[in-house]
C-alpha cells in the first residue's frame, strides 16, 4: 500500500545530513555501527561536489526522509556500465507503506533512462526481509562470487 503523503524524488544536498542518519540506522541494524567512517562533509562532496560519484532518490513522506536509494555506475567489461545500488534503506518506523518498492522503481526507471544494462547489489546472507522484497522484483541471486575487499588506507 502506498500513500498519497510520499513522494520520491532526487536528493539533494540539505538531504546529506538526514541521509547519514539512515546510513547510521541501517548500520545498526546490519550490526556494523563502527564501520561508518564516513564523514558528513566527504559523503556530500561525494555527491555533490565539483566531481560527483553517487547519485540518490530520497522517499519522503509529509515532508520527511524516511527513507532513500543510493547508486553509482558500475563498469562491466561483460555488459557495460551498469548502475551499483549501494544502500537501498527505509527507517524501521516507516516500513511497509510501499516506500522501499517506490525506490526501487524509481531506480529502475533511471537505469532504463541511462541505458545502464542492469542493476546489481550486495544482500547479506542472513537478511531475509533483503531477499524477499528484492525476489518480488525477480532478483536473481548469484552463489558462485565472493566479495573481495582491499582497505588502503588503514
Amino acid at each position: 500500500m502506498t500513500d498519497s503523503a510520499i513522494l520520491v524524488r532526487r536528493a539533494q544536498e540539505a538531504d546529506c545530513e538526514r541521509m547519514m542518519e539512515l546510513v547510521r540506522e541501517l548500520a545498526l541494524y546490519e550490526r556494523a555501527p563502527h564501520e561508518v567512517t564516513v564523514t558528513l562533509d566527504h559523503f556530500r562532496q561525494s555527491g555533490f561536489g565539483p566531481h560527483p560519484v553517487w547519485w540518490a532518490f530520497v522517499a519522503e513522506e509529509n515532508g520527511v526522509i524516511q527513507g532513500f536509494a543510493l547508486y553509482y555506475i558500475r563498469y562491466s567489461t561483460w555488459k557495460g556500465q551498469r548502475m551499483y545500488l549501494e544502500d537501498i534503506i527505509v527507517t524501521e518506523a516507516a516500513r511497509g507503506r510501499g516506500m522501499g518498492a517506490m525506490l526501487m522503481n524509481a531506480l529502475i526507471q533511471e537505469a532504463k533512462n541511462k541505458q545502464f544494462t542492469g542493476i546489481v547489489w550486495q544482500v547479506l546472507e542472513w537478511n531475509e526481509p533483503a531477499f524477499n522484497f528484492y525476489r518480488k522484483f525477480n532478483a536473481k541471486f548469484d552463489p558462485e562470487w565472493v566479495n573481495a575487499v582491499l582497505d588502503v588506507n588503514e
